[in-house]
């Protein structure tokens, strides 16, 4: 039976997936035009299935020797140039022998010196190959150094000397773009700039996430083998949390099917759909670790924290950090500037907030009246009574420090919300602010399951705000918002962060107000 992938390349046979020659792009034309070129795109996206079913399409077609292999064991050599580029060809030797005819695997090695060793090797082959020779190189980037540098140096020398025998095409494919390579990423780069070794590219491809209608056709592919359906709903809230990002798309769709247990006789709704984001967002999986691990790098840090703060970020694809950060699949590719999808900005936000969480000791019940409704004015004033006596030190540790008040207040909320109910956030990118709408889970009266919804503005105001007190603003913005949800009353958190503000202990206190339209307000001065 086939399953959601989650782990190494998709197969028909095991998997339901997209078809990968759907993803080829531009590769097959490249190839034929002799092209040297790059394939990138965030970790998880797809990259080794589609690559690995081009190779094959290409020998299949008899035109060309194709090859796809993995460069994952050199990452041990990143300044041993010999055992790097041995390391490379030991995996060419290994996957031709393994998916290539025998007319067409490569003769025996013979010895070269460091540095010229892969270069002969595949000058060699290339010349008694019958057929021209079409390489990908996966996982590029586990080369790091002068491993890196020695392997796309002797690909430059070995293009540069065509026609001479040697590879017709190569395609390097890995998580970031040669057009400015780091060896190690965020870390002491090795820069390739305009002095680039591979400088002899054609093109740089970027592999994208699945459309709605990819993501609609994945799930059918379980309902057709197990009668299981995915409500409209259901369907919706999975493209609207993960965006198409494949890993996030199957991943929601195993921890349904495979970890919740859903009998197949039971529809697949919104609720469940929510129910494993919680809970892929609390298990961590590696692919989340891999990315979260990513936050504490400092162009990261520069690229994301304004975003966050709901500063207004100018989208510059050549700016370095920017690129970085797009590469790693944190931001989205395309204007405007923001976070990937709502997943990565949901667990963004946990995980930095997630120390202060800790320093969090309260007792989420004392917050749940004898209705089950979150005690919302009891909550804002145990908050207050927080923020003056821990609220700017924790503050203070936080890196992000643009968004570090927001962090203190969510991380409060998280104690008492998590577990309980779900807190949903939007970020109004330029206009400095964070919107919550808490959703908890509750009793009506008359005795029926009803969600309470409780909708918060988070807003700071700064030295460099040249408009003033922001509360006005943050009234209008959170009028509209409570319209959006058709809301009568929220909350309006306004952080005072001026240098000339009153000390914490005076200026943290509850207010009430009216927006524009006559909407209730409790404003937490803080």
């Amino acid at each position: 039976m086939r399953r959601f992938n989650i782990a190494g390349p998709c197969h028909a046979d095991r998997h339901y997936m997209i078809p990968p020659e759907r993803r080829f792009g531009e590769c097959p034309e490249l190839v034929d035009k002799q092209a040297y070129f790059v394939v990138h795109a965030p970790r998880q996206t797809g990259k080794t299935t589609t690559m690995k079913a081009l190779a094959g399409a290409l020998t299949k077609a008899g035109r060309y020797a194709a090859l796809h292999f993995s460069c994952e064991r050199a990452r041990a050599f990143p300044d041993d140039v010999a055992a790097a580029e041995r390391a490379v060809w030991g995996s060419i030797e290994g996957a031709a022998h393994s998916d290539l005819p025998a007319a067409l695997h490569p003769p025996a090695r013979v010895d070269a010196d460091a540095g010229l060793f892969l270069g002969a090797q595949l000058a060699r082959w290339a010349k008694v190959c019958p057929l021209p020779l079409v390489l990908v190189f996966d996982e590029i980037d586990a080369l790091t150094g002068n491993g890196l540098l020695s392997v796309l140096s002797q690909l430059r020398a070995g293009y540069n000397a065509r026609p001479a025998p040697f590879p017709w095409s190569v395609a390097l494919c890995g998580m970031r773009d040669v057009r400015d390579y780091r060896a190690a990423s965020g870390g002491d780069p090795v820069r390739a700039g305009s002095s680039s070794p591979f400088n002899i590219k054609e093109a740089s491809l970027r592999l994208g996430n699945f459309t709605e209608a990819e993501v609609r056709e994945l799930y059918s592919q379980h309902t057709a083998d197990t009668g299981q359906v995915f409500t409209d709903e259901a369907l919706c809230r999975a493209w609207a949390l993960a965006q198409g990002q494949p890993w996030l798309s199957n991943a929601l769709a195993r921890e349904i099917v495979e970890e919740m247990r859903l009998p197949p006789t039971e529809p697949i709704t919104a609720a469940h759909i929510d129910e494993a984001k919680e809970r892929l967002i609390l298990t961590r999986a590696t692919h989340l670790d891999s990315l979260l691990a990513r936050l504490r790098e400092e162009p990261v840090r520069r690229v994301l924290e304004p975003i966050l703060a709901g500063e207004l970020p100018h989208h510059d694809p050549l700016n370095e950090d920017h690129r970085y950060v797009t590469d790693l699949g944190l931001i989205a590719p395309d204007p405007p500037v923001r976070i990937a999808n709502p997943i990565y900005r949901e667990i963004i936000f946990r995980v930095l907030a997630g120390d202060t969480e800790r320093a969090v000791l309260v007792d989420r019940q004392s917050f749940v009246g004898p209705d089950g409704q979150l005690e919302m004015p009891r909550l804002l004033d145990s908050f207050a009574a927080f923020w003056r006596e821990h609220g700017e030190v924790l503050a203070e540790r936080t890196e992000y420090t643009e968004v570090a008040a927001q962090l203190v207040f969510m991380a409060f909320l998280h104690r008492i919300v998590n577990g309980g109910g779900l807190i949903d956030r939007e970020i109004g990118i330029g206009k400095k602010r964070i919107d919550l709408l808490v959703r908890w889970p509750c009793t009506g009266a008359g005795g029926q399951r009803v969600v309470q919804r409780v909708a918060l503005e988070l807003k700071v105001w700064r030295d460099r705000d040249k408009k003033g007190n922001p509360l006005p603003q943050g009234l209008v913005q959170l009028d509209q918002y409570l319209a959006r949800l058709g809301l009568d009353e929220g909350v309006l958190v306004l952080f005072d962060l001026r240098s000339a503000a009153p000390p914490v202990e005076e200026r943290t206190r509850l207010e009430q107000a009216t927006t524009p339209s006559g909407r209730r307000v409790t404003v937490l001065r803080a």
